[in-house]
Parts: structure tokens; sequence; C-alpha cells
């Protein structure tokens, strides 16, 4: 994965993009101050990995049984070596005997097991409903008892900092202790968050003592930096040909898909536990979903939405070692769609430009999140884009509340992107449907992709493992991607852009998940002029 790059402004930059110098801050040299909303913003409760801090991200605080290197491979953290059983259903995990807690505990096993199982009873962000039991044989000896020997069991052990058993509680978020690269100083709700360095951490020592995040949106960040007021900001890829005088745009490719949710079910009345509907008369129609798969022009989108900041995305999972290359096509063929949508009984019988099957129009609401400009922007394209196909494709913004309530129903663009492969087994698994998450939201169900789908997630052997994650997505015959059941309509892979001060040395950031991890080698970080 390329690391960043500098975004080289085109000659279409009018004058009025170019600003004034931005103002010298007052800090000191090996102090940071951003406003990184992709760094998963202001946690709601707190930053306590239990309920979702630092999931798939640096935790700052807190360590990590295993972490990723820049090139997305495990490496160990707090681990020192692990075994697994042939059962595969025993994990046995040896951690380092020198690391410290803020508070000055030393870090045991028993911290290890205490934080997981109380991850695995709280139903928190991470889905440990695999993990029957974690225990420590000795002061730094773990084991996990599993219920099923899934071998991508070593990414859970990735992304879920470990909390100290003595000093957790229900105020921990708001007072955290941990044993990371930096400690919580102060956190002033709805505005920032102060974090100085950890002297006894038993890393690397990051070269920025202290690290001020400022709670804003992208575009009020673009202003700060603008102003001098920020060394650092996410800022959105409208933004990619602005100058501001001493600072520099960095976009850093990622996995983080885009892509739409297809109903796979017709309605016919059903309701979830909940009382929500399921099913969709017109995108359970795979002439539907295979015809906007090969008919929008991906590019197109990503140039006028994204201001030309993604990548084309086919099936989710296209840039990782688990994605099928055989499973990306030429799209862009709105002939080729329409004719899909002929032979399959969609006509335009009243001249409305608008196709229509056995009394049913071809159109239905697409629902985005509100609060994300990026996902707005593609889905109002993509109207534009079944248009020339003649699919009226209403757009919509909701809270996620909301979304909640309609998603086993209507179409929503969602982001995915992890190198954990458990994210495609969750999506397509007939079996790990679940009304209560987004796991097989499209209620598919596909014997074969269900067998390929097994035999990866339990299998110990890497290479086996993904050549049978590949096959899912397409063996030839069938699969969940486009060129088989097109479960879902993937559009683009995001960049994530930031605006930094030209001095500003960020190393080789580590692949950007969904969400982005900006801060993932924060202890490569480092001033070039001083």
């Amino acid at each position: 994965m390329p690391a960043g790059k500098p975004v080289n402004p085109t000659s279409q930059v009018s004058d009025e993009s170019v600003f004034g110098s931005s103002d010298e801050l007052t800090q000191g040299s090996d102090e940071l101050i951003a406003a990184v909303g992709t760094h998963g913003g202001e946690p709601e409760t707190g930053f306590n990995p239990i309920t979702g801090w630092g999931y798939n991200r640096e935790p700052l605080v807190q360590s990590t049984i295993f972490k990723k290197d820049s090139n997305g491979a495990l490496i160990n953290d707090l681990a020192t070596g692990y075994t697994v059983s042939e059962d595969g259903l025993t994990w046995t995990v040896n951690i380092r005997d020198d690391v410290k807690f803020h508070d000055g505990v030393p870090l045991t096993a028993r911290d290890v097991a205490f934080t997981f199982n109380t991850a695995a009873s709280s139903s928190g962000k991470v889905d440990l409903s695999i993990l029957d039991n974690a225990a420590a044989l000795d002061n730094y000896t773990v084991e996990f008892k599993l219920n099923d020997p899934q071998a991508t069991f070593i990414h859970k052990l990735a992304v879920i900092g470990i909390v100290p058993e003595h000093a957790y509680n229900e105020a921990y978020g708001e007072n955290p202790i941990g044993s990371g690269p930096y400690r919580l100083l102060q956190w002033n709700k709805g505005q920032q968050a102060i974090f100085e360095a950890n002297p006894d951490y038993y890393g690397q020592k990051p070269y920025f003592k202290k690290l001020t995040l400022l709670f804003m949106q992208s575009d009020t960040a673009f202003a700060a930096a603008k102003s001098g007021q920020v060394n650092l900001a996410e800022i959105p890829a409208s933004y990619a040909n602005q100058k501001v005088n001493g600072m520099k745009i960095v976009s850093l490719d990622s996995i983080d898909a885009r892509g739409i949710s297809f109903p796979m079910q017709p309605d016919t009345g059903k309701k979830t536990e909940n009382g929500y509907s399921i099913g969709n008369n017109v995108t359970s129609d795979p002439a539907i979903r295979k015809a906007l798969n090969i008919g929008i022009d991906r590019q197109a989108l990503i140039n006028g939405a994204l201001n030309g900041q993604g990548e084309e995305e086919f099936t989710g999972a296209d840039k990782l070692p688990f994605g099928n290359k055989d499973a990306i096509f030429e799209d862009g063929n709105v002939d080729e769609a329409r004719k899909i949508l002929a032979d399959s009984g969609w006509t335009d019988t009243d001249g409305d430009g608008i196709l229509e099957k056995n009394g049913l129009k071809a159109e239905f609401t697409l629902l985005y999140y509100s609060n994300a400009q990026d996902r707005q922007a593609l889905a109002v394209a993509l109207s534009e884009e079944a248009r020339k196909l003649g699919i009226n494709i209403k757009v919509e913004g909701k809270s996620w509340n909301e979304i909640d309530t309609l998603a086993h129903s209507t179409p929503i663009i969602f982001g995915f992107g992890s190198l954990d492969p458990t994210d495609l087994y969750l999506r397509y698994y007939s079996k790990s449907y679940n009304p209560s998450n987004y796991n097989n939201i499209i209620m598919y169900n596909n014997t074969v992709v269900d067998n390929y789908l097994r035999t990866a997630i339990t299998s110990v052997d890497q290479d086996t493992a993904n050549e049978n994650w590949q096959l899912a997505a397409w063996d030839g015959t069938t699969g969940f991607s486009a060129k088989g059941d097109a479960t879902w309509l993937w559009i683009a892979s995001i960049n994530y852009l930031y605006i930094m001060d030209e001095d500003l040395d960020i190393g080789t950031p580590k692949i950007q998940p969904h969400g982005a991890d900006a801060f993932g080698n924060i202890l490569e970080w480092k001033r070039t002029a001083h």
C-alpha cells in the first residue's frame, strides 16, 4: 500500500484558494495540536476500549496484544509469542513481563483475561461471540477458549486495548489508565482531549510529548488549519486542491470501501422481532442489482463526488490479500445494463423514463448517514448515473438510529474496510444474520458461498484461507460479487486527506482502515526542522 503522498495542486486552483501564511503556533516543537475527526472523533463513552475506543485504530492510552505494521502484518505489542491447539479452540498467548500501567501497577495476564471477558459480556464494538472464556494461567500467560475454531481470532487480539482489572469501573472512560505511549491528561467534553507522553512506556518513545485533539467538523478543522490554530487537520476531498502557505496536503490511500447494501428478499410483509419491515421488491430482482453494477461508471463517480480522491471498488475487498481479482470487471457499460433489464422484463411503458415490471416501478430509496459528506455526494451522483438505466433512486440522509429501523428493507450506503476477513464472513455467511446488528443485513443465503466462507474462517493455513475467501466472491459460477449474485454495489475506496505543517514528517502511515487510523504510526512522527 503506498505511503501518504502530497497532493500537487493543479493549474485549476484559483487565486482565491491561496490563503495567507499560517500563523506561528505558540506551543513547543514537541507538541502537536490536531483536529482529526477520523480517529474515532470524540468517544461518546470515553476512552474505553471495552465500549469501542481504539477499535481498528491506535488507542494511544492502552496497549494491545498484537498490532499491525505499515504493511498490515501482525506484530507483537504486549505479546511475545502464541500457540494454537490442534482443534483450533484453545489459544495460548505469552506477554511481556516489563509493562506497567500509568499508575505503576504491573500489567499481567489477569488484566488481559479481564479485558476480554468483560468485552465479550458487554456487547461492545468487537464481536467476541466466539470467545467462551479467557483465563490467566500465570502472570504472563493467558489462555483463550473458543467455541468455534476461527483462525481469524488473532485479529481480535489486535483491536482491543488492555484495561487494568484493579482500576476498571463505570467511570473508566473519563479517567482511563492504560500502558500505551500516551496518558490522558485532560478531557474537556465537546472541545478537546489532551494527552502527554508516558515516561514509562516500554516501547519506542514518541517524539511529540504532548498531543491535543480538537473535536470539530472537517470544514471547521480546515479553517483552523488555515488560521494557524492546528498543526494537522482531516479535511474533505473537496479541499484537495487548496493551498495554505507553510502547510501541505497529504492524501492517504485506504481500504475503506463505500458500498450499497441490496436487500435480497422480496417484501412479503415479514417483520423483524423489532417490528421493522423486511425485503424490497425492486432490489430483490437480480437484474436490477447486476444492471447497476455493470452500468455505472465508478471512476466518473470518484472524479465528481470524491474530487478524484479514491479508487474504483468492485468487491469491497479489492485491495486486500483475500480479495479476488477475477471478480473485477469492466463497468460503465450502459448498453449491457439496459439489455439485462430488458431481458428480465423491465420496460418503460408510460414513457416517464423509469422502467416498470408487472406494474412495479424500478425505483427505491437509498439512505446515507446524514453527517457523512462523501456518502451524500456518492449517493446523489449514483442516482444520476442510475437514471441513464431507467432506475430511479431517491436519496435520503438520516441518523443511524433512523437507518436502523429501515436497514432490512432499504438500500444503505455503508463504509467497510478491515484487514480482518471476518468482516466478509459476517457480511455474507447466511447464519451470521442478526436482527440486532448489521451482520448479513441483506439476508443473503447461498450454500456454496457458505461452504467457502466456513472453510476460509476455520483454516489455519493462510493460503487455503485466502483461496476460499476469494472463491466466495466468485468461483467462475457463483459468488457474492457482481459476477455472481450481485449482493452489493461497491463503488470506491476513499482516500483520507490531511492538511499539516510543512515540516511534519508522519513516516510510513499504516494501511488506513474504515474510519482511518491517523495516529496508527504516531511513534514515527517528528518534525524535520528541529
